[in-house]
């Protein structure tokens, strides 16, 4: 089986792509992968070294989601589609809506990790005002979602928001996302602290909640920007483990670093009030660390009783559950466990893998798949 991938490397859809391709090609598969949006820098590519099967297309084609992406969708699409004659993959797996409907006679899974329009309404509470922009990939997402063979949703939250917001595909699947348990360390003693991943300023993670109260517990945000009026102390330096208990910044990290933070870290706060799946709380559970989540539908399906919720968007209420989890000891070590063991049993790259390729072969073999 030959599949063609497509991904950006912009977002967290890469490091999905990452456990796609090699769960792919570890199954005997051959993929060709192309990349949109940046040129990819050396140590995003370095884990391709050692695949053999795999052939990546780097491109720098602006997304579907940009407000330049209108720009760059008919010479991507023919790009796209001069490269599935040339080497005729059996396949496409593509995670951008717009090309759903490429003019190729290949089947066509689209993967909807997230659009432009539930998050508008996640956030604002409201649909965005028209726009010459926003008309035109709201026709385009409707356009990929009918075109496609089929549409996998990483939750069924967002498979019905899909509906919702846009059409109901002629078929439509969930898939939830899945991350290899080998490249977290859940055995490694714990620091008294909470981690949580995002910028200050996206109101989709909203990170910021944990700038709003003190904490029992140090607080550490990676990959943060300078917050606006913060109530508490800010501080830029890079030891998570620090006098005064207060909010410490860091910038990106490394995969090896960012290992480590979730090994060490006791909780993750997962305060995202936009979360079609949420791949950073699931690499935090799969290094055993109790998961604080915001109680939106999303969190509630991937996580059950498996996570401790604060109220939707509330700052207070998330100061509470991180300090009832830093009073008992045994609570939080009871939600840290079943954080783990959930995400060992429903959310690893194998079972991810399992799940596609039998969507594959129902599209490639579909007389097969019926009998």
């Amino acid at each position: 089986m030959h599949v063609l991938v497509t991904a950006d490397t912009i977002t967290g859809v890469w490091t999905y792509a990452r456990e796609l391709v090699t769960g792919l090609i570890s199954r005997g598969a051959r993929v060709t992968l192309v990349s949109l949006g940046d040129i990819p820098l050396p140590e995003q590519t370095v884990w391709m070294d050692s695949l053999h099967g795999l052939e990546y297309r780097p491109t720098a084609f602006r997304l579907e989601w940009m407000q330049e992406g209108e720009q760059d969708f008919e010479e991507s699409s023919t790009y796209l589609a001069c490269l599935v004659r040339e080497i005729k993959p059996d396949l496409l797996h593509l995670n951008q809506f717009c090309y759903g409907g490429l003019p190729v006679d290949v089947p066509r899974v689209v993967v909807a990790h997230g659009d432009l329009i539930s998050w508008w309404m996640a956030v604002h509470g409201h649909e965005p005002a028209p726009q010459h922009w926003l008309n035109w990939y709201r026709r385009t997402v409707i356009a990929g979602l009918f075109g496609a063979s089929a549409v996998v949703a990483p939750s069924a939250w967002m498979l019905q928001t899909l509906r919702s917001c846009y059409a109901k595909p002629t078929r439509d699947v969930v898939i939830y996302n899945g991350r290899n348990p080998i490249f977290f360390n859940p055995y490694v003693s714990k620091d008294d602290s909470v981690l949580a991943v995002g910028r200050l300023w996206d109101a989709g993670k909203q990170v910021s909640l944990l700038t709003q109260h003190q904490h029992p517990l140090q607080v550490c945000i990676v990959a943060a920007e300078q917050p606006v009026h913060p109530r508490i102390p800010i501080r830029a330096d890079v030891r998570l483990a620090a006098d005064n208990h207060c909010v410490a910044l860091r910038g990106p990290q490394t995969e090896a670093q960012l290992r480590t933070l979730y090994s060490r870290a006791a909780i993750y706060a997962a305060t995202s009030r936009y979360e079609p799946f949420g791949m950073a709380p699931l690499e935090a559970a799969l290094s055993r660390c109790a998961i604080v989540a915001n109680d939106i539908p999303s969190f509630r399906e991937i996580w059950g009783d498996a996570a401790l919720y604060f109220r939707a968007n509330d700052a207070a209420s998330l100061a509470n559950a991180i300090r009832q989890l830093s009073d008992d000891r045994d609570l939080r070590t009871t939600y840290a466990d079943r954080a783990f063991q959930r995400a060992r049993e429903r959310f690893t790259a194998k079972r991810m893998i399992d799940d596609y390729l039998e969507l594959y072969r129902s599209l490639l073999y579909p007389k097969a798949a019926a009998a």
